[in-house]
């Protein structure tokens, strides 16, 4: 392994692009402002759908339906990382994308062609949608207990209540995990969850990701993956699914359709490109969510937002 003096002297980057939950009304209009290639990526977006993307990013509740917001923030993280591929030294090393963001992760590392992504993702959102129409479903976070409890409580939940679904969705750090399901499942989780002195927040979401409800979501999506032509990727892109780079296009495709119904393994995506001795990550979308996790690690690794012109300036003062 590289020694800390090493790894000064040759910084090595990975760039990784935030899902849903990252969106916010007006959304880089700032960059906007400096980089033509904002409007220029929303504008090529917007007609692969026939959707203003731009004008979704300035209307609340159109951005917080899921069929809207997928394509929007994948177009918000290509238009950053188009601005980024002019402004880095060299390339990053590794790619990683958390939920919705693997498809701006992929998409960068020229796997699946821009003008494919967008209606791919507008699709995957519009077959979450549909997957549970009807069903009250919700997410929550559960905050300061180890993984494996998580995922014991969810198992007790669907034990004890008739008719209760609710899976661990998302490890996203150490001591936060998000589980997902029907209000029962949900709603027991949060039960036990607090009896233990622990928290659980409720998460406002329009669909319950990454648990077994999105099992007709991920068929009908597995249908149209096999209709789209994939490259290999040209960086390395470590994929949620088994937190590890797919090194086939029908690996990659397994991933991405088993990834709506299996969790998001992120701590275990951080561990790993701690372990290739990433020396800083790059959050390619709107906000910091992603960043904040980074702090949260077993392995912290520093991590620069750059959805605003002083957050990109110093992310290259940084790197410079």
């Amino acid at each position: 392994m590289a020694s800390a003096a090493e790894m000064t002297m040759h910084p090595r980057t990975a760039v990784i692009f935030p899902g849903q939950g990252s969106q916010a009304l007006g959304m880089l209009q700032e960059l906007a402002q400096q980089y033509q290639q904002i409007e220029q990526t929303f504008s090529e977006a917007s007609a692969t759908i026939d959707v203003d993307l731009w004008a979704v990013c300035q209307d609340e509740q159109r951005l917080s339906m899921t069929q809207f917001t997928q394509p929007a923030l994948l177009t918000a993280s290509i238009a950053i990382w188009r601005i980024l591929e002019t402004k880095l030294a060299k390339p990053p090393c590794y790619l990683a994308g958390h939920s919705l963001g693997e498809y701006s992760a992929l998409c960068a590392a020229g796997v699946i062609p821009f003008a494919d992504a967008v209606p791919l993702v507008y699709q995957r959102g519009q077959l979450m949608q549909e997957a549970v129409e009807g069903i009250p479903t919700a997410m929550a976070a559960v905050l300061g207990l180890e993984d494996q409890c998580v995922v014991t409580l969810c198992e007790q939940a669907c034990e004890l209540v008739d008719g209760a679904v609710v899976n661990a969705a998302n490890f996203n750090s150490p001591g936060q995990v998000v589980v997902s399901g029907n209000q029962l499942g949900v709603d027991k989780v949060i039960d036990s969850v607090q009896s233990t002195g622990k928290k659980a927040i409720a998460l406002k979401v329009s669909v319950p990701s990454h648990c077994s409800l999105m099992q007709p979501a991920s068929d009908a999506l597995a249908q149209t993956l096999a209709k789209i032509s994939f490259s290999l990727p040209n960086i390395p892109v470590i994929q949620n699914r088994h937190a590890r780079v797919e090194h086939s296009i029908n690996d990659i495709k397994q991933a991405l359709t088993e990834q709506l119904c299996e969790p998001v393994l992120w701590s275990q995506t951080m561990q790993a490109l701690a372990s290739k001795q990433i020396t800083s990550l790059i959050e390619c979308g709107n906000g910091n969510v992603l960043s904040n996790l980074a702090k949260r690690q077993a392995q912290p690794i520093p991590s620069y937002p750059v959805d605003k012109p002083t957050r990109l300036e110093k992310l290259l003062k940084e790197l410079s």
